[in-house]
Order: C-alpha cells, then sequence, then structure tokens
C-alpha cells in the first residue's frame, strides 16, 4: 500500500487547504461520540494517516503500533482501518469475530481485474464464496491432487539443479532462477504450460506482473472518494482495464484449447484423469450442477487467476529469503545441510514426502523464516460486516483491518529476541504457520486463511531441501555474511530488494 507520485504531489499542492480545513474542524467540529474507539494518532484532514504508511508500511505500522498499542486505528483517507499487531488481538479478529470481519475491501482494481470478485481471494462473504472455496479446496488443492503434482515439482528441481551444475560455480542470480522455478510449478499445475518457454507462457508471465503492480497500487478513488478522477486523469483506471481485458482473452484462449482436447479424449479414462490440471478439472466441474450452483467460465477463469497470482510470487520470495538468511547464518547452514544430506546418504534424489517428514531443522527453518518474513507482510485486508467489540474497543461496520504478520512474527511479547534469526526455537515447540497459531500466521487464518498452504508449502521443501543437498553455498567476491544487503522492495510481497547473487558448488551424493 504505497502512495503513488501522483498522490504525494497532489498532498504538497493542497497544502494550504488541507490545513484550513483543519483549523476548521480543530476549533468548530463535532464532538467526539461516546463510543470506546482504539488509540490513533492526529491524523490531518483529507488524507487522515496516509502520510505516515512511508514505503514500507509494514514497518512503519510496527513502529507507530509500539507507541499505540497491539489495536491502533488509524484513518487511510476517509476509511477507517483497524492495525492489528499482537497474536493476540489477530486472534479476536481471525478466530473469536472471524464472521464479522470475513469480508473484502473493494476497489475498482479488483472489481475489474478479478471479474467482479468472481474469485475466491476478493470475493465478498457469503454462499458464493463458501461455493468457490469449497471448489478449491476440495477439488483442487486437496492432499492427494497435491501429491499428484510431485512429478512437476521434480521436473522442475531437477531443471533448477541442472542450471545452476551449468554454472560452473560461478556467480548465478538465484532469484531469478527462483521466480522462474515457481511460476513453471504453477502455471504447468494450473493449465499444462510453462511460462519460460514463450508462447501463452510468456504472456501469461507479462500479464501476471502487470495483474499484480495493478493490484498492490494505490487507489485514490477508494480511499478519498471525491479524488477519484485522479484515477481518469493518470491513466490507472484505463490501464486497469486494458489489462482485464488482455487477462480474459488470454484464459478465454487457454480455456478453449483445454475444452477442445478434451472433447478428442475419452474423458473416463484414468489415463486422462492422471494427467489432469486444475483447468481440466474445473471444466469438468463447469459440466455438472454442484449443490444447485453451476460453474460458469468467469469463474472458472477467476479461479485460474487467482491460484497463479497468489501461488508464484510468495512462494518464490519465501525460498529467497530462506537462502538469505541462510547465507547470514553459517552455523545454520551448516546444520540444515548436515541433516538433510544424512537422511538421504546415498541417494540421488530426495523422496516426497518420506524424507521430509524427518527434517526437524529444515521444517525449524523454514518455520523461522516465515516468521521474520512472511511473504505478504501485511495480510490481505479484511471488513468490518457489522459493529463489534474487540479487546473492549469499539469498531464500526465497514472498518477495514489490517493484520500486520510481519510485526506480529517480532512482537517481543510472543517471541523471545524476536529480531534473531534462531531456527533452534522450533525444535521443541508445537507452534505452526497453519493458521492455529496466531503469533505465526503467514497464510492468514480463519475463514479468510490461503487455501494453498498445502500446494504451496510442498514446493518450499521439496526445492530447498534439494539445494542444500546437492550444493555448498557461498557469496560472491569474498563478501562476508554480515555484509550481504537485506533491503526490502516494495509491492504486494516483500521481496529483496536487489537480487540474491551467489556461488554453487555441487556436491557428491
Amino acid at each position: 500500500m504505497k502512495l503513488s507520485a501522483c498522490l504525494q504531489s497532489l498532498i504538497i499542492f493542497f497544502i494550504p487547504f488541507i490545513l484550513t480545513i483543519f483549523v476548521f474542524k480543530r476549533f468548530f467540529g463535532t464532538k467526539a461520540s461516546n463510543k470506546n474507539l482504539p488509540p490513533s494518532p492526529l491524523k490531518l484532514p483529507v488524507i487522515g494517516h496516509m502520510h505516515k504508511l512511508g514505503s514500507l508500511p509494514h514497518r512503519s505500522l510496527l513502529s507507530l503500533s509500539k507507541k499505540y498499542g497491539p489495536l491502533m486505528l488509524l484513518h487511510l483517507g476517509s476509511i477507517p482501518t483497524l492495525i492489528v499487531s499482537s497474536a493476540v488481538a489477530a486472534e479476536e479478529i481471525m478466530k473469536t469475530h472471524d464472521v464479522k470481519f470475513a469480508d473484502r475491501v473493494a476497489t475498482y482494481a479488483n472489481e475489474k481485474l478479478l471479474y467482479c470478485y468472481k474469485d475466491v481471494g476478493m470475493a465478498p462473504y457469503g454462499e458464493y464464496w463458501r461455493k468457490m472455496k469449497s471448489f478449491c479446496v476440495v477439488q483442487l488443492l486437496n492432499n492427494k491432487r497435491v501429491q499428484d503434482m510431485g512429478t512437476i515439482r521434480e521436473e522442475e528441481t531437477a531443471l533448477l539443479v541442472k542450471n545452476i551444475v551449468e554454472s560452473n560455480s560461478s556467480v548465478v542470480d538465484l532469484s531469478e532462477l527462483l521466480v522462474t522455478l515457481t511460476n513453471n510449478v504453477v502455471s504447468t499445475a494450473a493449465f499444462r504450460e510453462k511460462i519460460d518457454e514463450g508462447g501463452n507462457g510468456r504472456k501469461l508471465c507479462m500479464l501476471m506482473k502487470e495483474t499484480q503492480e495493478l493490484l498492490g497500487r494505490f487507489d485514490v478513488g477508494t480511499f478519498i472518494p471525491w479524488l477519484a478522477w485522479i484515477n481518469t486523469v493518470s491513466g490507472f483506471n484505463a490501464k486497469v482495464i486494458k489489462v482485464a481485458k488482455e487477462n480474459d482473452e488470454f484464459f478465454e484462449r487457454i480455456v478453449e484449447e483445454h475444452m477442445n482436447a478434451l472433447s478428442r479424449k475419452e474423458k473416463c479414462s484414468e489415463k486422462v484423469k492422471e494427467r489432469e490440471d486444475f483447468l481440466d478439472v474445473l471444466l469438468g466441474i463447469e459440466e455438472d450442477t454442484v449443490g444447485g450452483f453451476r460453474l460458469e467460465r468467469d469463474n472458472i477463469k477467476a479461479l485460474i487467476l487467482d491460484i497463479i497470482a497468489g501461488g508464484t510470487d510468495t512462494t518464490s520470495t519465501t525460498l529467497e529469503w530462506t537462502m538469505t538468511e541462510l547465507l547470514r547464518h553459517p552455523e545454520a547452514m551448516k546444520e540444515v545441510q548436515n541433516e538433510v544430506r544424512n537422511i538421504c546418504r546415498g541417494k540421488s534424489n530426495i523422496t516426497y514426502p518420506d524424507d521430509l517428514e524427518n527434517m526437524d531443522y529444515l521444517k525449524a527453518v523454514i518455520k523461522e523464516t516465515l516468521r521474520l518474513h512472511p511473504p505478504l507482510p501485511l495480510l490481505i485486508p479484511r471488513v468490518a460486516r457489522q459493529d463489534v467489540k474487540v479487546m473492549g474497543y469499539d469498531i464500526a461496520s465497514g472498518t477495514m483491518v489490517i493484520i500486520n504478520a510481519w510485526g506480529i512474527g517480532r512482537d517481543p511479547t510472543s517471541w523471545d529476541e524476536p529480531d534473531e534469526y534462531r531456527p533452534e526455537r522450533f525444535l521443541n515447540s508445537t507452534i505452526d504457520y497453519k493458521g492455529h497459531d496466531f503469533q505465526l500466521i503467514p497464510f492468514g487464518a480463519g475463514r479468510r486463511g490461503c487455501p494453498g498452504i498445502n500446494f504451496a508449502m510442498s514446493t518450499y521443501e521439496y526445492v530447498l531441501a534439494n539445494l542444500l543437498h546437492k550444493f555448498d553455498w557461498e557469496l560472491p567476491n569474498g563478501m562476508k555474511c554480515d555484509e550481504l544487503n537485506m533491503d526490502e522492495g516494495t509491492g504486494l510481497t516483500c521481496h529483496r530488494k536487489v537480487p540474491l547473487l551467489v556461488i554453487a558448488t555441487p556436491v557428491s551424493s
């Protein structure tokens, strides 16, 4: 949620106007209601607290929460926004009052790019959302289908290893390689085509970058409705419409290709079923009415877009940060490599999930990385569906809720030495990332938690184990571990600001 250059210029231009309104409201405004509202910093007229977000809002909001508490009320333009920065507060939102905070924010970009909210991630809470999430969890992302996709993970991981080996221990851009791998895994699972092979795949890669960029852009009209015209003048609305049209044309073509291919096959043969991708499954559902609900073409395209947009950048970002932290902490790197290599001794390939089940330190490394570097540091915002009281505070219907997963992972009331990278903290701990322990919520929790956890983690674990099993790693040009750049980039996901450049030396099995 980064302020655009356009909005920053606008703020400067309207400073005299804003100050005038501020003085008027200060001395002639109505008195506050008797409601018990959460603590809130002093705000400016019109923009409210937007100026306090900064370029990295998760960091700015954590700093504010240290002064104002784990529940803090900000006003982003005209939208009251509850900032949640502790595990206790997050549990109130995502468990105790889960249904009351189960809606999403309606924005121009979300509406146009996500087929009028026909997807899962941004659909309003209700019967439609429940049906669509059921399709995802039961039909697409169940444990059996995740296991069936193992061949895709193995093939793409083998290609990654091959590309690194062919570097001959020269410097490689591991960030780029991980993006390619995760993109290919997700796109192949979704519609059986790799992103890096040109044609449809290459087009999809470009479209997803544009889609994610637009979904992450600050939408002036959403937060300051009377300034919505800025989105038209700046070209934002036109860009959204253009990308939405190109997305629809792309997915429509892919759907038609699949339907034509399926019509030429024996639909009930076991051989065909084994090769089903996500789109095949959804097209099969489209032919039937499930529980009185018929899956239409736009529903299918919205679900496929959700899976691709939500399952690519997040996984590669987490892998990137894991390798970054291990390179910064040689002792942890040595410990996890010893574990992986001992379990896989004498084997050229790792068996998933059998080998991974015994890798306790690897799982601790993964949890510690997710604690410090959740891929979405500010979980997808929720909206209060009705007036509700949270931790003694009155929260009005329509209030947007931002849960700072990044800040919660660094909360000293939940974690000992929270800024230190210490995988050992999880070795004798039952805390997990699946939404039951609110001090570790990289995938959210409750009804609006991410339905793709198993699919994402199966790729994450398998790729990481192979990288640690098959290579020794070092930084280039004699760089010391404490010199590694840890700056964060901006956007929907919290990726590294600069690529992770490394030297990988193959080791024998």
